[in-house]
């Protein structure tokens, strides 16, 4: 334990969980921290304006004006004003929501593109966001619930690479949002508490202050605690069937007219579990089109339980049997 003595034990973990993930950042690098004003990310900022100095990385806080409520723009103020109290240069970035999906991915979409426009300006290596153990749990229910597939169950990662080579950073995976809250209380920030977290027509806010609860009343505590680790578990086990399919994808595929194809008999000889990740692998490569479970299974039984059936229609392509291949065409 680093808790020195008059150093409350919530913001030492706090400072703890970010320290190992700045150890990740170049030295002199810079990194953008994802503010909004409340426990969580208010706890990161602290812990993050404490941190890097000691290792030499430049942070910058960027707080994101949805505009979606009244009050907004003062909100979004204040919370630059308690960065540049904690000795971070801030910036707030007002956005235009789109209509989209569903409102939250349309304001997620919107908060992600103004802060990856800020981390590109700035040279950034890394943007830091506070999502908690709590949001962990809710978001593997969630993808339980909705039956949503290994992908989901896998949560967020606590690294996630992108294309442009800045990452994203999720330092407090393993810390309770009751961790969050105390060190904010320890370190006299006051947060802001955003309405749409309590409000019931979200299926998230169900989730925390209804379904949550109950499992842990029923079934025991440690529930949240366990989500976090099932994700976990289930992002090592994807990890590892990507390096399987990476290393044996050029044995098994072969380019065919209009499209792609799979031996037969390498797919029959594989367990189930990879031959259908070899099979959603290549039509998202190659089509860029997500199978379901049910479609998967039916381009499965083209190796596995074939009587002579036809082509099936996939989004965006077709799967056919021909020759010992399953040959997928684009429609």
């Amino acid at each position: 334990m680093d808790v020195r003595p008059g150093l409350d034990p919530a913001v030492a973990e706090v400072r703890r969980a970010v320290r190992g993930a700045l150890e990740t950042v170049p030295e002199r690098g810079t990194v953008i921290v994802a503010l909004s004003g409340g426990a969580d990310s208010l706890a990161l900022a602290s812990a993050v304006a404490f941190e890097a100095p000691k290792r030499g990385v430049t942070a910058i806080s960027v707080t994101v004006d949805h505009g979606l409520q009244d009050g907004s723009a003062e909100v979004a103020a204040r919370a630059a004003a308690t960065a540049e109290a904690l000795g971070l240069p801030a910036r707030v970035v007002r956005v235009v929501v789109r209509d989209g999906a569903g409102p939250e991915a349309a304001a997620r979409d919107a908060r992600y593109g103004a802060l990856d426009a800020v981390a590109r300006e700035a040279g950034a290596a890394a943007i830091l966001v506070a999502h908690t153990l709590d949001d962990q749990a809710e978001t593997v229910l969630l993808g339980l619930a909705r039956g949503s597939g290994t992908a989901s169950l896998q949560g967020m990662a606590p690294v996630s690479e992108r294309d442009d080579g800045c990452v994203i950073l999720r330092p407090l995976l393993e810390v309770r949002r009751t961790t969050t809250q105390a060190a904010c209380a320890a370190e006299r920030l006051a947060p802001w508490a955003d309405p749409h977290n309590t409000d019931p027509r979200y299926a998230r806010v169900r989730v925390r202050e209804r379904v949550l609860p109950v499992l842990e009343r029923e079934l025991g505590p440690g529930v949240a605690e366990a989500l976090a680790r099932t994700a976990s578990q289930l992002r090592e086990d994807a990890e590892a069937f990507a390096e399987m399919i990476d290393e044996m994808i050029e044995d098994v595929v072969e380019h065919a007219e209009a499209g792609i194809s799979l031996s037969v008999g390498a797919l029959a000889a594989n367990p189930a579990a990879l031959r259908h990740r070899l099979i959603r692998h290549v039509v998202a490569a190659e089509f860029g089109q997500s199978l379901t479970r049910s479609q998967t299974l039916d381009v499965a039984r083209l190796v596995t339980g074939w009587r002579g059936q036809g082509p099936i229609d996939l989004p965006g392509c077709r799967a056919a049997r021909v020759s010992g291949r399953i040959e997928f065409t684009a429609r």
